[in-house]
């Protein structure tokens, strides 16, 4: 049997790669002129940036892709842990290490506030229950049927996940730098922590369990090896397409239109926005009331600025991964999630992977890559406009705390807004992560990893179960062969 996937974002790549061993003749098709999908790769003026995901969790999810063709990953690109995972700077100028051994957390945890190593530890006991159900248990398993989600609610109520993250987290601990640090991890994935639900609390012990790494060459080495892997086994890529509308007959769809011509498949694979799916690609009359409501009232999750520039000197005492905190927290977030307008202050992450990899710069510089959430498109915001005015204040910030004479040594700055995530990506409103990760947005509420509406049409990536970030949409593959294997064993039924 033949199926197409469209979309090559590592949801795309992984989903390819698991129906191929199935036993499917599989293309993929991509609108960009390369893989990846938000993982691209941009090269200014001797300096490398990955422009997407950037903190590798679950190495074990791609050895797997490796594995299912007898192959190791180690063979073909190295992942190097992290130590610290993150540093937080705070307003004031303090520091907290994140990440390393248990030991080494809470050797800062009590650095900063004793009486919280005690709650700390019941936080990851709390953060691990959740882990157990929602990611190893629920991550790789479909949630198209209603009763399937009606059995986990029981588990799911007595784990809490009603309360949002940062409620869990207050729980647990006092001081207000370490709500901060121990909750913020909702933005990895495009959620608010005052509103998104506490089963994303799993994210902590997922770092607790398998650390943070790097994928030496970065995000787009990595890109490569799995590409390189998808050529071995006989997978066709087609990129510069993109696709335009479906054909369809009765609850099948028979073709994908594009601006490359049509392609026919038995299957499919769609591992775009899903909500861009549903609002632009597939005819209304041809949805249910599910589907149309699901996208009429979906919650989107923040848009997001990324600054790139290099610099010629190095800023050793910069961590690989720091998470820059403004002076507001909540009203911050408010401002950008419910009020959606543009505030004057900020909070960062900063990425500088020469800090491990001194091939993404020139000898004795660095590469440096700064995202800011901001409003998505919703916002109106004219970033023709803003996008200076932003730069500036980040850039001035950045320079009065941690990246000194910044200003005289910056070199080939350049930066993405919304506009270019919607352009780029087809992604609606420019948001960074597709639909918000509310409750009311997950599990059996997120788009179907089984569109509604056809039976030979799947979904992977950031929009549906389990949701965004790096071990979201590739264990988003994971439900997808799930569901091709049976669609596989059902149609050679059907023949017999």
């Amino acid at each position: 049997m033949r199926a197409v996937v469209i979309g090559g974002g590592f949801g795309g790549m992984a989903s390819a790669l698991r129906l191929a061993a199935l036993g499917y003749e599989v293309e993929l098709i991509e609108k960009l002129s390369a893989l990846g999908g938000r993982g691209q790769v941009f090269k200014r003026g001797g300096y490398t940036h990955d422009a997407g995901p950037t903190v590798l969790t679950a190495p074990f999810l791609f050895d797997e892709l490796f594995e299912l063709f007898g192959e190791k990953r180690e063979d073909h690109i190295e992942f190097r842990p992290l130590t610290p995972w993150y540093r937080f700077q705070f307003a004031d100028g303090s520091t907290f290490d994140y990440g390393g051994t248990l030991e080494e957390t809470l050797a800062e945890i009590r650095r900063i506030h004793p009486p919280d190593e005690a709650g700390y530890l019941r936080l990851v006991q709390s953060s691990k229950a959740i882990f157990e159900k929602g990611f190893v248990e629920l991550s790789d398993q479909p949630f198209h049927q209603f009763g399937f989600m009606m059995k986990q609610l029981p588990s799911l109520a007595k784990l809490r996940a009603d309360r949002t993250v940062w409620q869990m987290v207050c729980r647990h601990l006092e001081h207000p730098k370490l709500r901060q640090a121990f909750s913020i991890q909702p933005l990895l994935v495009g959620g608010n922590p005052f509103d998104t639900t506490s089963i994303y609390a799993l994210i902590h012990f997922l770092e607790r369990a398998y650390g943070i790494h790097f994928a030496m060459g970065g995000t787009g080495a990595l890109v490569q090896a799995i590409s390189d892997l998808m050529h071995r086994v006989g997978i066709k890529i087609t990129t510069n397409t993109t696709v335009t509308s479906f054909e369809y007959e009765s609850r099948k769809i028979t073709a994908a239109n594009t601006s490359n011509g049509k392609f026919e498949a038995d299957l499919f694979v769609f591992n775009g926005d899903a909500l861009y799916l549903y609002r632009e690609l597939l005819p209304k009359t041809a949805q249910g009331v599910m589907t149309k409501t699901k996208s009429r009232f979906a919650k989107l999750s923040m848009g997001l600025y990324v600054l790139f520039f290099g610099t010629t000197r190095q800023y050793p005492d910069v961590a690989h991964h720091t998470i820059w905190l403004g002076e507001r927290y909540q009203e911050l977030l408010a401002d950008i999630f419910n009020r959606q307008v543009l505030p004057e202050d900020f909070s960062l992450y900063l990425h500088r992977p020469t800090a491990t990899d001194p091939s993404f710069a020139p000898q004795g510089h660095d590469s440096f890559y700064v995202l800011a959430p901001v409003p998505n498109q919703e916002g109106d915001i004219d970033w023709s406009v803003e996008e200076p005015k932003l730069r500036a204040r980040i850039l001035a910030a950045l320079e009065a705390t941690i990246l000194p004479d910044l200003s005289a040594h910056i070199a080939e700055p350049f930066s993405m807004t919304p506009d270019d995530f919607a352009h780029d990506y087809l992604s609606v409103a420019g948001a960074g992560f597709s639909i918000a990760p509310l409750f009311t947005q997950s599990a059996w509420f997120r788009f179907h990893n089984k569109a509604e509406d056809f039976d030979n049409l799947l979904l992977a990536g950031a929009g549906t179960h389990p949701g965004a970030g790096l071990p979201g949409v590739v264990s988003s593959a994971k439900v997808v062969e799930k569901l091709a294997k049976d669609y596989l064993q059902q149609a050679q039924a059907d023949i017999k």
